[in-house]
């Protein structure tokens, strides 16, 4: 990035996750909030003993990370325990007008931005 700058180039960086399958939300779990996601598993995932159609939405707690990260690199925490389903992006709905609609992204449109956003001004 350094040698591209000194050459004169502008350079940027973003995390980018191009569709939003999922959403933040909370779950009462007796007196406990806890922090989840919803949206839909694709077809076949599961969690413990549910198993997904594809259809229907779910809310999963994620869990908590470890108290000490390193035990996951270091292999104290064992290979695939920590699992998490893939989920289905959202259908894409037709607007008020009939025209196609939109898939949610994440930064996609300040990625795009950067990209091209030179050649639309």
């Amino acid at each position: 990035m350094r040698r591209t700058e000194a050459a004169g180039a502008r350079v940027g960086t973003v995390a980018l996750a191009s569709v939003r399958a999922t959403r933040e939300t909370t779950v009462h779990d007796g007196g406990e909030v806890l922090r989840a996601v919803s949206g839909t598993p694709e077809a076949g995932e599961h969690v413990g003993d549910e198993v997904f159609d594809g259809l229907s939405q779910a809310a999963v707690f994620p869990g908590e990370l470890p108290a000490d990260p390193q035990a996951v690199l270091d292999g104290a925490i064992p290979p695939g325990s920590f699992r998490f389903p893939r989920f289905r992006p959202p259908p894409v709905k037709p607007d008020a007008l009939g025209r196609p609609g939109h898939l949610p992204q994440i930064r996609l449109d300040r990625a795009m931005q950067f990209l091209i956003g030179d050649k639309l001004t």
